[in-house]
This record gives structure tokens, C-alpha cells and sequence, in this order.
């Protein structure tokens, strides 16, 4: 299976680049992931937040393909416990087909017209974080969905 993490802006802080290049090289021992990340958008802080999403929502839709499974990282998504989430996981192996990419979007939120391309929305808690720590909690979470899918120890031990 395939994976991308497609992102909104650089990292900007050393210890969550750090956390996501060791979360990506545990998860290299399951699935293919890659990282794009979408630049930042300039003059963002002359734009309201509706004008910052549009664009950046328009950057999103150009960076996928008609196969790409889309997942967005939204509070308004459906909430999973760890074991949901493999099982979802598993279930996207299983049945083949595109990429599985799972966007976070900027601090603005995403547009009208990513919403209406994904395919799947999902929710890491109610509670709100920044758009720089969800990378590192959600790349935490795919990797324990492998080790819950491969019954290895991680899962029960954290």
C-alpha cells in the first residue's frame, strides 16, 4: 500500500521534524509513505482566512490524482480509537486501489472544494491542536495502526 501525508507549509519547529523522520522510518517497515508538503502562501498575512483556504485548498486538489483516496485530519471528522483506525488501515490494503492520502491542512481549516473531493474524514480528538504538533500525533497513530495490524508489542506497552 501506498501513502501520502500531504501537508501545508514547512515544519517549522526541529523537534516535530525530528519526531516526523523517526515515525516515517518505522512506518517504512510496512508501506511506501511519502510527505508532500505544499508551500506556503504568499501574502497570507494580507489574506482573510476564507481567501487562505481557497488557495491553499486549490493547491491541494492540484497535488492529487482521480485515484487518490482522499482522508482529511478535521476536527469535524469521525472520532476512532487506535484499533479503528488499524482496522480502517487494514481494510484500505485490502481493498487496493489508490493512494491513500492523508492531508493536513493549514490553520484556515480546508476549502469548500477539498471537502467535497475527500473521501473520508477523520478526527485525531475533540480537542484542537496546531497544525505543526498534529503532524507528529498523527504519524505516532499510523505507525501503531501497523503494529496493531501486525499484532507487534508497541500498541500495549505505550
Amino acid at each position: 500500500m501506498k501513502l501520502t501525508l500531504l501537508l501545508t507549509g514547512r515544519t517549522r519547529l526541529s523537534f516535530v521534524e525530528s519526531g516526523i523522520d523517526e515515525y516515517r522510518r518505522r512506518i517504512g517497515k510496512y508501506a511506501k509513505m511519502d510527505i508532500r508538503v505544499l508551500p506556503d502562501i504568499k501574502g497570507a498575512g494580507k489574506s482573510s482566512s476564507r481567501e487562505i483556504r481557497d488557495r491553499e485548498g486549490e493547491a491541494m486538489l492540484k497535488a492529487l490524482n482521480n485515484r487518490d483516496i482522499v482522508v482529511l485530519l478535521d476536527e469535524r471528522g469521525r472520532e476512532l480509537t487506535s484499533e479503528d483506525f488499524a482496522a480502517f488501515i487494514q481494510q484500505k490494503q485490502m481493498e487496493g486501489g489508490g493512494t491513500l492520502v492523508f492531508i493536513i491542512g493549514g490553520s484556515d481549516g480546508f476549502s469548500e472544494e477539498v471537502y467535497r473531493r475527500m473521501n473520508h474524514s477523520i478526527s485525531l480528538s475533540r480537542m484542537t491542536f496546531s497544525h505543526q504538533i498534529v503532524r507528529i500525533i498523527f504519524l505516532e497513530q499510523l505507525y501503531r495502526a501497523f503494529t496493531i495490524i501486525n499484532n507487534e508489542p508497541y500498541h500495549l506497552r505505550h
